[in-house]
Order: C-alpha cells, then structure tokens, then sequence
C-alpha cells in the first residue's frame, strides 16, 4: 500500500515512562478542574443512556451511563462540523472554524488523491477531483490552528490552571502548531492518529473493511506511537486507549492539588477496527465480527471514564471537578455498519443529524442536579465560553465567539436555551439551525432542504418546497452568515459524494439521497 499520510520515515523507539509534572504539595486554589472527554467517530447510538445502544441495545456503556446519571444528559448534544479536525478547533476556540480558515481537515494532496483513486464508482455520482487546485495547495506542514486564535488552554493559563493534552491531535503536526504552542503545559500526543496495537500483536482482534477506501490508507499509514512533548516518537504501552487512560490517570494524581484543564481526546473509536482480545471475548453475544470489535472499542472509552472518575474520586477532586463527554462528530457510513446514528439519517461528513447530533453529557455535583435532562441545543463550541464563566475568566463575554455558557441553562438557573444559530460550510456545503428550523444547502447539486427539527427531529420530511417563506428566511440568514466567514487557509482538493441513507457497503441508486462534501 502506498504512504500517502506524512513522513512516516522517523524512526519509532520503545516506550518510555512519562514523567508529569507534579504540582503543589498543598491545594492552592478553589478553582474547579475542568476535563473534556472527546471521542472519536462516537455515534449517537452507541452510548446506552441514550436509549439505544449497540447489539439492539445488548450492549451497553455503564461508566458513561453513570456519568450522566450523576449529571445531566443532554439530548440535543451538536458538533461544529460533521468532521474531526474542524470540529476540534471550534471546540478548543469556541468559533465556527470557518471564522479562521479552518475549514478543511489538513491533508496531503497525495492522500486526497489516494482517496480518489481507490474510491469505487457508485453508478450515480461521481468523486470530482480538482486537479486546478493543486496549484493553491499549501504544504501540510504549515496546514494548522492559527496561532492568532485563543484557545481553552490559554484562556485559563492566567486563570492558575495546568494545562495537558492526551490524544489526538490533528491540528497541525508541524512544531508550530503542536499543543505547547497553543497553551498547554504538557501533551501526549497523536498528531493524525495510531494503529491501537500491532496489526500482528497476539492481543489483537482486527477487523478490515475491504470495501472502504479510507480503510485501506489507514492501514497502509498508519503507525503504532505516540510522542511525550516534542520528544521522539514512541511505542505505546499496551492497547492504545487504556495506555492514554492509564497515563489521565498518572496526571491526574500530579496535579490534584491545583487546578488543570484536562483535553482527553480519544482516538478511539475510529478506523482501523481494533479490538483487544479479552474485550472481544467477552462480547460473544455479538455475532457480527466488525460491530463486536468496534463496540470493544466502545468498551475500551467507557472503561476509561470509569477509571478517571475513580481517579479524581481517588485524589478527593471529583465533587470540585466539572467533565464534559461528546464526540467530534457522528459516526461514519464507510464503517458499513447501519445503526450507530440511531434514529438520525446520515452520517460523518454530512450535516444531515447524523453527522452533527452526537452524544453530550456534563458531569459538575456541585453545580448540576444528579439525574437531570437538558433538551436544548448545546454544541461543543460552549465549552470554550462555559470553561472562562467557571475559572472566572472574562472571554466569555466577548462578542467574537460563537459559543455561549450553558452552565446556567444545565443546572436550572435559566429556563430554555441559548438564542443562537448554529452553522458550518464546507466548500459547496454548508447548514445552519435556527429556532429548531435548519436549512442545508448543496451548491453542488443545486439542492436544499429544510426540516423543523421541533416537530421532526429525525429530517424526514423535507419542507423546502412546501415553506417557502421559512425557506427565503433562512437563506438570507445562512447567506449572512457565511458572508461573515473567512477564506480557507488550504482549498479543498475533492468532492466527495456521501450518501445519506446508506452505508459504504450498500449498493446505491438514482433514488438514493447524497450531499457532497469538500476536503
């Protein structure tokens, strides 16, 4: 398979013990700790408190569960973009990433066409390459979160707080980008992402979809390691989702004592499939072979909720401790596997509510009722403005984000929620949500819909031609607001056509809806 994702040619050495930086003897301040808890790909459907689950809701996620049982469950979770790296610049700036340029994920041009050339015909619509762009294409190395934007780690830098990163990455894997230079004190990093283990490790269950063209350049890509700082790059210890929770674990015990921002950005659950044996073992009731590695995976993420609530019950910080658990976005159609969106048509890399609707729980006992349920709109860009209200920063206040503080809305203080309108583009592409009424618009196909999400939450019926007033309203909005946007830092090098209704797998026919998504 040819190397289509960076410089893969850097040696990889054996795993060294991360020594984290010990804070204070003594507490030196009240100020609450503040963890975010980011999966990979989750989608709605694969966390059981939400009413479904996995294996016709057999299986089941209770760490996560408990989380929000203790805390609140938010049923009408967003994420700013239905795809990962833009998404995780809003989260960290509070922003539509369109406002910086962020409005692609960073990707070599050869890998584009990598995905181009192994992508097979559908019979209805088309990839559309556009070899005139390539000429615009900027060097992924300088492809990243502008420096210019004020993240969650440096808003609460002068607020007393720690700041560490465990994870993904995926905002730039050139120095000037890493996570030191974006305000965090220490990062165990993945820049693009990680095989879990060896694809030939004894404890290994692998699941490959041949059918799937992303498949095939992750596992061509690829490697196993991850690097401490800006240190060189190492093996992890074990499967690489209880490695990175073992070592939250680690950093949690050193700074017990002052308060820290923890980004714990799971690269689980996304593609390769990779399960650990004795987690597939004990899901036999599964009976299809990839949905029992990828709920393994799922084992692996609650597993570590689990661990890293005992770990700050351990240290006496969970009640002064706030957790906030999402998902970049919604779970993808090329995994080939119908349900994890449930009861949401779409997938990753649509706006469709597949794509964007994922799960959202805040877990804070002295501020958030146990057991509650928030039915407003939230969205992963109010964490930024949520973070400052609680470390009593003041950006919170400031015009330019798009995010606002939901805290007041979780714990009951106000009623309803938040008057905003959520939104994203992406090339030809772009939705916007507002008052319950959302709009897409395809550019491409010269085609729109539009759904009252109050009465129709799972876009069944398309009211574009039925209310054309609504519809003029809100194409003025969404024309404005993109208007307010900036231009791409890097242009997008493909269109590609995602169906809604169907997986990867699934043969497709003229009848079938698609969008087109730029990258």
């Amino acid at each position: 398979m040819p190397k289509y994702i960076g410089d893969w040619k850097n040696p990889i050495g054996k795993n060294i013990i991360v020594n984290w930086e010990k804070g204070p003897e003594i507490r030196t301040s009240d100020k609450p700790n503040v963890i975010v808890i980011l999966v990979d790909d989750l989608g709605f459907n694969q966390i059981s408190a939400y009413g479904g689950g996995m294996s016709n809701g057999s299986f089941k996620t209770p760490n996560i569960d408990k989380l929000a049982n203790d805390g609140v469950l938010c049923t009408n979770g967003y994420s700013s973009s239905a795809v990962c790296s833009p998404s995780r610049a809003s989260l960290l700036t509070g922003r539509f990433p369109t406002r910086f340029g962020y409005e692609f994920t960073p990707t070599a041009s050869t890998f584009m066409k990598g995905l181009n050339l192994f992508s097979k015909d559908n019979g209805v619509a088309p990839f559309i390459y556009h070899d005139d762009k390539e000429k615009n294409i900027i060097e992924i190395e300088k492809m990243g979160l502008p420096r210019s934007e004020t993240t969650i780690s440096e808003m609460l830098k002068p607020q007393g707080y720690h700041n560490i990163h465990i994870g993904k990455w995926h905002l730039g894997h050139s120095k000037e980008f890493l996570p030191r230079k974006h305000g965090f004190d220490e990062s165990l990093r993945m820049d693009q992402g990680s095989l879990f283990l060896p694809e030939d490790d004894p404890n290994v269950i692998n699941a490959k979809l041949e059918f799937d063209p992303i498949d095939k350049l992750l596992w061509g890509n690829l490697p196993y390691a991850v690097n401490f700082n800006e240190g060189p790059r190492m093996k992890p210890k074990g499967h690489l989702t209880d490695y990175l929770t073992s070592e939250a674990v680690k950093a949690i015990k050193k700074n017990k004592n002052r308060p820290f921002f923890l980004y714990m950005a799971y690269w689980a659950v996304h593609s390769p499939l990779q399960a650990k044996k004795e987690d597939y073992e004990r899901l036999d009731y599964i009976k299809n072979h990839e949905e029992r590695v990828l709920a393994s995976m799922v084992m692996s993420v609650d597993r570590g909720v689990g661990e890293i609530r005992k770990a700050l019950k351990d240290n006496g910080i969970d009640n002064n401790t706030i957790i906030v658990f999402t998902s970049d976005n919604g779970a993808p159609g090329y995994i080939g596997l119908p349900d994890l969106n449930k009861p949401f048509r779409g997938w990753k890399l649509t706006n469709f509510e597949g794509g964007i609707h994922v799960p959202f729980i805040v877990n804070y006992p002295s501020k958030i009722p146990a057991g509650s349920i928030y039915d407003g709109r939230v969205s992963n860009m109010d964490i930024f403005s949520t973070f400052s209200n609680i470390a009593k920063a003041d950006y919170y206040k400031k015009s330019e984000l798009d995010g606002v503080d939901i805290l007041p809305y979780l714990s009951g203080e106000k009623d309803g929620e938040p008057e905003r309108i959520l939104f994203n583009k992406s090339g030809n592409y772009s939705f916007l949500i507002k008052n319950g009424w959302k709009l897409q618009v395809d550019l491409i196909q010269n085609k729109k819909w539009l759904f009252n999400l109050n009465v129709d939450p799972t876009e069944k019926t398309d009211l574009s031609k039925m209310n054309l007033d609504k519809m003029k309203e809100l194409e003025e909005v969404l024309n404005d607001k993109i208007s307010e946007q900036s231009k791409p830092i890097w242009p997008s090098l493909l269109d590609a056509p995602i169906f809604i209704d169907k997986t990867q797998n699934q043969e497709v026919n003229t009848k079938d809806e698609y969008i087109y998504w730029a990258n």
